[in-house]
């Protein structure tokens, strides 16, 4: 009987020689008595320099894919006792099991609970895990020791084995950590733990994602759970991690904690030696700082640490050289978008803060929702910095807004279509209000200069002043501006549309509708004028808008923009729209404006057969813009003649009650689609006096109640109604089954008649 109860003669043999085991290693390994590279222990003092991953990973040999799961062969050999027990655990008699076994964070488990592997396996009760051999037999097993036995893992093959092997031994190592440095006692012993669990980390064969990123997560969990630590172990903790740094991203608790160390120690050598090559790897990959915001502020917070050095914008500017390169070129083609984003949430964030605090003023997402009316809106007034006069180190940063009735009629937009209410507007606090000063707090007076001299930085590299040019001119309106001039036609493209299928760019974003449009479709009007300017293939640029942005182009055409008349007026010259009634609706937009009209006339001289469309009569269907108006109604039903329109939707529109005074002069209507609309009950009681014609009728989400519900049942002829999601009662619905004959198709779902 051999020591290790494996029974059978010594066939379960112990190839330590070969494998050494980990597990005979303390877990709280004192390292503290072997001596530095060149003798000196210099055990007192921080030092950021070189890690030692490259010695560490000589040895690493074959790589494996970490393990969470896998099919393998299962026995369990107890402890003989007596001399029958050992002839039940000799290999003749012994009985495997085939399971698939899942390895979790605390235990290994089978998918079938039954037989050997009933209950789970925790790491903490495997006292030993072995590669072992068999000698007669081409099988590869495990065995792992286990209180009052063995457990035996049968592989196919040698490298199979191997990979359960190390999967394993990481698992359980992990788990320990995870234990251990959960409740720190003696924090110099916590240090050696996590330069012991970098360096295993390093040194593993497992070729994973989240052999790094563990290690990252766990030291995370312990720095959020002890924040009273000095500053001198913050800095001892950042150099024991800084080698899992160099190729992975912080998560996001460990962000929490770099950006107080930027923001309390400055000055730091932590500062140059390890966060840099962090902020450079993550300006250099694909980030979307959308998901990871606290990148985006751990960044801001290392670019500002570095202008507290005594070199100041010096030190930030060949932060910047650095990031592009010393050639003439960038190799890295992120790194300018995520630099601008950077600085642009910076400078954002010194008036977030003002804007959300305002009472009786809505924040951007409220207005982006719509809860101003527009007869409240307000045109936009100029904006300029001021420098306060008070004698102070850190004096505040006030904004004074100015109105006057020249800049008032300046930006007064044509009748009807006042536009959306933008950053100004919502530092308004009263109409009567001529003037309004906003005091920033005191840091943000560095925080403004800092990021915008590196935006300016930016424009002092050829290869990035194009792409720069594209984006401020259309966002920031400074196309005139020196830096920024003539951007070549492949940075207008690859900047405003989007870089691949499936990613939207700004000019997706932006479009009316888009969700980061607030101005009614200003910007998308101008990135459109700058795209048409700039394209080389101006049909196949139209075929794009026809196809995808057809509704928003006739939009701000109805409102009078002339970039977007210009485009109908190209679309119907190269024959680009083939339907006949999108045709018409496209004429009848032009004819509801000046512009539009006189645009329309002169393409007609040039092409007679567009005139003899118009003259077989208006559409038969019409499709109103998702976002348009009552005014935008009116203004399009005016322009022309709509005597043969059949079907008309308005569905997602903003129209309300107000636009049934222009439905009800459409004699051959017959479908009306009000779907998600503010159409309520004043709106339906005129239209069941007056279209009698009315077959199909879609309420679908509108405000209508019983009132305005109960007047359809004089409308005969409708054979279709959608009341889903309004307020109609039982008996609402049953005296309308019963006083509309030809009622077919009736959708009440979500009201108290389903």
């Amino acid at each position: 009987m051999d020591s290790n109860g494996s029974g059978g003669g010594g066939e379960l043999p112990n190839n330590s020689q070969s494998y050494q085991s980990e597990e005979s290693k303390p877990l709280l390994e004192d390292t503290s008595s072997a001596p530095p590279e060149g003798g000196n222990n210099n055990s007192g003092k921080t030092s950021a320099g070189p890690c030692r991953r490259a010695a560490l990973l000589g040895g690493c040999g074959m790589r494996y894919k970490l393990l969470q799961e896998g099919d393998i062969q299962v026995c369990v050999v107890k402890h003989p006792r007596t001399f029958l027990s050992k002839i039940l655990t000799s290999k003749f008699l012994r009985r495997w099991e085939p399971h698939h076994l899942s390895l979790g964070d605390s235990s290994l488990s089978s998918a079938t609970p039954t037989g050997y592997m009933e209950s789970p396996l925790s790491y903490s009760a495997i006292e030993d895990l072995q590669p072992l051999s068999w000698d007669n037999a081409p099988k590869y097993c495990l065995q792992l020791s286990v209180p009052g036995g063995t457990v035996l893992l049968q592989a196919a093959n040698s490298y199979l084995r191997d990979q359960w092997f190390h999967s394993l031994q990481w698992k359980k190592k992990i788990y320990k950590y995870r234990k251990v440095l959960k409740n720190p006692t003696r924090w110099e012993v916590v240090l050696k733990e996590i330069r012991a669990l970098v360096d295993m980390a390093l040194t593993s064969p497992l070729q994973d994602e989240s052999i790094q990123q563990a290690p990252l997560h766990i030291i995370s969990t312990l720095l959020s759970e002890n924040t009273n630590l000095s500053a001198q172990e913050h800095e001892n903790i950042i150099v024991a991690i800084a080698p899992l740094l160099e190729n992975n991203h912080p998560p996001p608790d460990l962000c929490e904690f770099f950006c107080k160390h930027c923001r309390e120690r400055p000055r730091s050598m932590v500062v140059i030696e390890v966060f840099t090559p962090v902020v450079q790897r993550i300006l250099k990959h694909n980030m979307d700082f959308g998901k990871c915001p606290r990148l985006r502020l751990f960044t801001q917070e290392y670019i500002l640490a570095l202008n507290e050095l005594n070199g100041g914008m010096e030190v930030v500017k060949k932060f910047v050289h650095s990031m592009h390169g010393p050639t003439g070129q960038c190799p890295h083609p992120r790194v300018l978008p995520n630099l601008v984003a950077v600085c642009l949430a910076a400078i954002y964030s010194c008036y977030e803060e003002f804007i959300n605090s305002r009472d009786n003023s809505p924040s951007l997402k409220e207005i982006r929702n719509g809860c101003q009316q527009q007869s409240e809106r307000k045109p936009p007034l100029p904006l300029r910095l001021l420098r306060s006069e008070l004698e102070s180190p850190d004096p505040p940063i006030l904004v004074e807004l100015e109105r006057n009735n020249n800049t008032a009629n300046k930006l007064k937009g044509p009748a009807g279509g006042d536009s959306e209410p933008n950053l100004i507007d919502c530092l308004l606090v009263s109409p009567t209000l001529s003037a309004l000063s906003i005091q920033l707090p005191a840091q943000a007076d560095r925080v403004l200069g800092c990021f915008a001299l590196i935006l300016k930085m930016l424009s002092d590299y050829d290869d990035w002043r194009p792409a720069l040019a594209t984006f401020f001119s259309v966002t920031l309106s400074v196309s005139h501006s020196a830096p920024f001039r003539s951007p070549p036609t492949p940075y207008v493209h690859s900047c405003l549309l989007s870089v691949r299928s499936g990613k939207d760019g700004w000019f997706q974003l932006y479009s009316p509708g888009g969700m980061a449009c607030d101005d009614d479709g200003e910007l998308f009007a101008s990135m459109v004028h700058i795209l048409m300017g700039s394209c080389y293939k101006t049909k196949k640029f139209l075929l794009s808008l026809a196809e995808n942005k057809l509704g928003p182009c006739m939009l701000l055409a109805l409102r009078g923009n002339q970039t977007m008349v210009e485009i109908l007026c190209l679309m119907l010259e190269y024959n680009i729209i083939e339907n006949k009634d999108t045709q018409l609706q496209i004429i009848s937009t032009l004819e509801s404006t000046q512009v539009g009209l006189r645009m329309y006339e002169q393409l007609c001289d040039r092409q007679r057969e567009l005139k003899e469309l118009q003259r077989k009569g208006g559409p038969t269907r019409l499709t109103l813009p998702s976002k348009s108006t009552d005014a935008d109604l009116a203004r399009l039903l005016s322009s022309g003649s709509f005597g043969n329109l059949e079907n008309l939707s308005l569905a997602f529109t903003n129209v309300t009650s107000a636009c049934a005074e222009q439905l009800i002069k459409l004699p051959s209507l017959k479908q009306l689609n009000l779907w998600s609309t503010q159409f309520g009950d004043a709106g339906l009681r005129l239209l069941s006096e007056h279209l009698a014609s009315l077959q199909v009728l879609n309420l679908c989400e509108t405000p209508v109640t019983d009132a305005g519900l109960l007047a359809l049942s004089s409308m005969k002829s409708l054979c279709s109604l959608n009341m889903n999601s309004t307020k109609l009662s039982a008996d609402t619905y049953e005296d309308l089954k019963a006083k509309l004959p030809n009622l077919k198709e009736v959708d009440v779902r979500y009201t108290e008649a389903w």
